[in-house]
């Protein structure tokens, strides 16, 4: 393994133990000790890819960003039914906090504004939600009647609401509370011709990794969390860059 690699390994799993401590104890309470007692290297190590506390939870919402900023692009980027691919694309988030802890994590310290930071990881969904409920309306898609503005507030309320609770019990995130929520919004919102073609539990398989890789969440080429991705740059000090600033989830 090179240089490079292993410094690529070092910062994922810093990352990944240090989502695991801000998840389970919070920023303010997670040290930096446990955070590289858990990723299984020194302090020297962790300080080396990080300066601070403040930059370890930097790196940690970044990760979470570009996970769900894929599957917001994938959404949007799609062919079919836009009605079908908005709920396709709730159901594949949901199933992304569930399986990944570095999102969950992130989502968790974006809300708490840690360190003064500034962001709206929640950005990308507001623009996801409208964007593919304005490309229904183009297609006739929604019922006659149906408020845009109205119906997007509608379905960010609601994607939030179980969001939230699900960082208290995973239950909610499961692919039957959604399932519920679009059985009855589809019928409010769909055009009378989409009546029995829409499916509220969503048209992907349920196995199916949301991001793209594999069911469990693993990167296919070495094992590492598919929530946490690191873009290789020019290894001049073993470093690399993070990739991605900004991001989408569920409000």
């Amino acid at each position: 393994m090179t240089k490079q690699d292993r410094a690529v390994r070092t910062r994922l799993a810093l990352i990944r133990s240090a989502a695991e401590q801000f998840e389970a104890r919070g920023y303010v309470r997670a040290s930096l000790a446990e955070i590289s007692a858990g990723a299984g290297v020194s302090s020297g190590a962790l300080h080396f890819h990080f300066a601070n506390k403040a930059a370890v939870a930097e790196a940690v919402e970044d990760a979470a960003a570009l996970a769900l900023r894929r599957i917001g692009r994938r959404g949007r980027g799609g062919d079919g039914c836009a009605l079908q691919r908005l709920v396709d694309v709730t159901h594949q988030v949901a199933r992304l906090l569930r399986a990944d802890v570095v999102v969950r994590a992130g989502l968790r310290l974006n809300a708490e504004a840690v360190a003064g930071r500034v962001r709206d990881l929640r950005r990308e969904w507001r623009e996801c939600v409208h964007e593919l409920l304005a490309e229904a309306e183009r297609r006739g898609e929604l019922a006659a009647g149906v408020p845009l503005h109205r119906t997007s507030g509608v379905v960010l309320a609601a994607t939030t609401g179980i969001e939230v609770l699900g960082r208290e019990d995973q239950g909610w995130l499961a692919r039957p509370s959604l399932t519920d929520l679009w059985q009855l919004l589809l019928p409010c919102v769909a055009a009378p011709h989409l009546a029995g073609a829409l499916d509220p539990a969503g048209s992907d398989p349920e196995g199916r990794d949301p991001t793209g890789g594999d069911p469990e969440g693993r990167d296919p080429t070495g094992g590492d969390p598919a929530g946490v991705d690191v873009e290789a740059g020019p290894a001049a000090d073993g470093d690399l860059e993070e990739t991605g600033t900004a991001g989408l989830a569920l409000r």
